[in-house]
């Protein structure tokens, strides 16, 4: 029997998991999957939170806007860390490109959050605390969905229907100042996402969407990489400047090992992000 148990251990360790990764799984029920669209992408995992009608967190992945996926979430930190918490998560696909554009995509997100807020009940959520957690290209999305109101609006939403956003270590907030930025490795990515035509990119930048109306308050953090530590800060900045709440902080962690540590790390309670958070959201839900 031990040899097995070491033998498991071994295992898991060579494909990158985890007995805490294992055990969270046991730990979090099988989400309900609902659609929001008729595209394939176009569906949301929902967990319930420990009572009805829980606050809820909805998380948007990352992967350079053309790639990623919603089932990123289970067995993380951070779902059993907000379960823990009593809150619901809902994680959302959206369509990829080449595939859909970028404007696309921040409407799949508003859309996602236009149909949770919509069946909140029937979920066991609480339609009135909604917030939005994003991630590197997800970061953009819902910080661009939080200072744009065009996505919103037209799912039939404004931002009294959101309590406030946090994106994670995102670099495309000023996106022209973003093109030629590390360009060797990202170069490409940015050029598929936002093309050419700099008046397309500034209508992509969420801090040149800061003057108000915004979402009513934004945790901003990022690691030290200087792009998104300065992209984080200038967005800071401007909201600020318009009069919205915005908290931007920095932790440890460099490169891309560090950009995707804050979303692994997250929830853990080791993390020092997972207390700042913790706080936000708490002081958020709780207004």
């Amino acid at each position: 029997m031990r040899r097995r148990v070491i033998a498991s251990l071994l295992a898991l360790s060579l494909v990158g998991g985890s007995v805490s990764t294992v055990a969270a799984e046991r730990r979090s029920p099988a989400p309900s999957e609902i659609s929001y669209g008729k595209d394939r992408l176009q569906r949301v995992d929902v967990w319930p939170g420990s009572l009805p009608s829980a606050p809820l967190v909805v998380f948007v992945h990352g992967g350079g806007w053309k790639r990623g996926d919603k089932s990123m979430m289970k067995g993380s930190a951070k779902l059993t860390h907000w379960q823990a918490l009593g809150y619901a998560v809902a994680s959302v696909n959206y369509r990829l490109i080449p595939d859909a554009t970028v404007e696309q995509q921040a409407q799949d997100v508003a859309d996602a959050v236009a149909l949770l807020k919509r069946d909140a009940e029937k979920l066991g959520l609480d339609g009135m605390r909604i917030a939005l957690v994003g991630h590197s290209a997800g970061a953009h999305l819902v910080a661009l969905v939080g200072t744009d109101p065009s996505y919103l609006r037209k799912a039939g939403l404004s931002y009294a229907d959101i309590v406030g956003v946090v994106p994670l270590d995102g670099a495309a907030y000023d996106v022209p100042a973003q093109m030629d930025e590390n360009a060797r490795l990202m170069g490409d990515t940015y050029r598929q996402a936002f093309g050419k035509d700099a008046k397309r990119q500034r209508a992509l930048s969420p801090t040149f969407h800061a003057a108000a109306p915004n979402a009513p308050a934004f945790l901003i953090l990022h690691v030290q990489r200087q792009d998104g530590t300065n992209q984080s800060r200038a967005l800071g900045a401007a909201l600020t400047k318009a009069g919205t709440a915005a908290q931007v902080q920095g932790f440890e962690g460099h490169g891309l090992r560090g950009h995707m540590e804050i979303n692994r790390k997250l929830g853990e309670s080791n993390y020092p992000a997972t207390s700042v958070v913790d706080a936000w959201l708490a002081a958020r839900f709780a207004q």
